[in-house]
């Protein structure tokens, strides 16, 4: 005899299966058509359910991205700032923080799109996505980062800088590429989507060498 209280737990079980499965197989789906490609019918397929139960647990496709969004923001980004909580130098930070960003970006590449749709259309709903990436990187992520500049800086192993100014020009140049995507393959790599692929592989280590050479003092 199933008790009520053991029903209602099952039940639930049952609605957070059902919920990851459509996130997983909406991820897939944006990531493959893009946020203006997809439809919910493919999201559906995807996940092997029917467009009526899709509807039911999300009534839009910008919802449900907002909630593939928020997923991406609140379970991954975090995992890319557990380095700034190690002992490693800052030279070794950037290096393991650019390549875990850029991989986080292949995996969800329409993210950087759909934040300057969003910016557009409804700055609102961005005003609280960066309301939780702020939460993030003031619990202790950014005072590390000032932190470490400043003992780096006094052992004359780097150059004074802002951490914020570091932190931005480390994310810009990992974006970019994937928000200008259709000119860079058009105009530098003939269209070549594998072409585009080897570029953002070597960009891993191009960004990081870069950052840090911009910052490295050099020893006469």
């Amino acid at each position: 005899m199933i008790r009520p209280g053991n029903q209602t737990n099952k039940m639930t079980e049952l609605d957070k299966s059902t919920e990851e499965k459509i996130l997983d197989a909406a991820n897939k789906v944006f990531v493959e058509k893009g946020l203006d490609g997809t439809r919910m019918q493919q999201i559906a397929d995807e996940a092997k359910i029917n467009k009526s139960l899709l509807h039911y647990y999300y009534r839009s496709k910008d919802k449900l991205f907002a909630e593939v969004f928020k997923r991406v923001i609140t379970k991954v980004i975090p995992q890319t700032l557990n380095v700034f909580k190690t002992e490693k130098s800052l030279f070794e930070k950037i290096e393991i923080f650019t390549e875990e960003y850029i991989n986080l970006i292949q995996k969800h590449p329409v993210i950087p799109l759909f934040v300057l749709h969003e910016i557009n259309k409804n700055p609102s709903r961005v005003s609280s996505f960066a309301s939780m990436l702020s939460t993030m990187v003031n619990e202790g992520f950014l005072k590390n980062i000032e932190t470490q500049i400043q003992e780096e800086s006094r052992k004359g192993i780097i150059r004074e800088i802002d951490a914020k100014q570091l932190i931005i020009n480390t994310l810009s140049l990992c974006l970019f590429p994937f928000i200008a995507r259709p000119i860079i393959q058009h105009v530098f790599l003939d269209n070549n989507p594998e072409a585009f692929k080897s570029l953002i592989e070597a960009r891993k280590k191009e960004v990081s060498d870069f950052i840090i050479q911009s910052i490295r003092i050099e020893k006469k």
